[in-house]
């Protein structure tokens, strides 16, 4: 080879070297570049189900990727977490997980296979809500202070209804219960609705169950909402007081739902995450199909949703142990 034609040649060798080794993330993706799945660890037809199938709608084109739900019920909602705990922290594998699937199950469980705290990365809350106490509609209790107030006059002769064992509205009422310095029959059972048709029924006196599920039947009259469980008044329902301004001062039970991944992701994935979630909540489309789950948008950093778990696994351990709440 003619030893004038080296530089050009060698110029252009260099180059071709030079457009793989000194730009490497050129050739890597932008995050997401594939669909994400959702894991929700409860039924088709849950409270959590429906918020992760609302934030999908908005969430997948806000990061221009579909999501695909899966619904892996089962074990005290262990099931579809241990899916997320083992997944790759790579942000293709998500969960929107409950304040039960998070606070309250493994206080109540004697093994995890995951532990909360160390192998689940926060991403943002989505929603916070309320459970209702309620009466039926022929029940002579008008107020918080009249449950209690029979409930003193025969101590152990009242029951409450809940979902299931282990639920926000079981380990809800076991702190009413507690707080108020009153006794009842828990009564478990296998989902709310049948649980709120006994209540309408008036096979039991009264329960504690998710806003989501009863603001239907609150509604319309055929359940008496006596108070709500969280700190301020629900938005839905105005005219009905919080548990602590009915007659149990310091009484707080509120609900939540948030976006959860693996431990271990990448700042910036979690970051885009976040902020994602975060815009989707400020839409209005976002906003219309939301009104229809019933609760309150959240938001907020990652590390404030950590927050809120480390506060609460620490209460509802508390509320278990001193209840001697079980899954039945």
């Amino acid at each position: 080879m003619p030893f004038k034609r080296w530089p050009r040649l060698l110029v252009v060798a260099l180059l071709a070297v030079g457009s793989f080794v000194v730009r490497p993330d050129a050739a890597r993706a932008e995050y997401p570049d594939k669909p994400i799945r959702l894991i929700v660890p409860q039924a088709p037809g849950s409270a959590t189900d429906a918020v992760a199938r609302v934030l999908a709608a908005d969430l997948g084109p806000q990061l221009n990727q579909t999501i695909i739900i899966e619904n892996r019920p089962g074990g005290a909602f262990t099931i579809g977490l241990d899916i997320v705990a083992k997944a790759a922290p790579d942000g293709y594998t998500l969960a929107v997980g409950p304040i039960g699937a998070l606070a309250i199950s493994p206080n109540m469980l004697a093994k995890t296979p995951y532990d909360v705290e160390r192998d689940f990365q926060p991403i943002a809350l989505i929603a916070r809500g309320h459970l209702m106490l309620a009466v039926a509609p022929t029940s002579p209790y008008k107020s918080v202070k009249d449950l209690i107030d029979d409930a003193k006059r025969h101590p152990g002769k009242l029951t409450n209804a809940s979902s299931a064992s282990g639920s926000p509205g079981h380990v809800g009422a076991e702190l009413f219960k507690s707080m108020a310095g009153i006794e009842a029959v828990h009564v478990p059972y296998r989902g709310g609705a049948s649980a709120i048709s006994d209540l309408i029924a008036g096979r039991v006196t009264f329960m504690f169950e998710s806003l989501n599920s009863i603001s239907g039947h609150a509604r319309s009259g055929q359940v008496r909402g006596l108070a709500v469980s969280g700190e301020q008044r629900s938005v839905r329902f105005p005219d009905v007081p919080t548990v602590a301004e009915a007659g149990v001062p310091g009484y707080a039970a509120p609900t939540w739902s948030g976006l959860i991944g693996p431990a271990g992701m990448p700042k910036p994935v979690i970051d885009k995450l976040n902020a994602a979630v975060n815009q989707v909540l400020q839409t209005e489309s976002f906003k219309e199909r939301f009104a229809g789950v019933g609760d309150e948008l959240a938001g907020g950093t990652p590390e404030e949703f950590a927050q809120t778990i480390k506060l609460d696994l620490a209460k509802w351990k508390d509320v278990v142990q001193r209840s001697g709440a079980k899954l039945e």
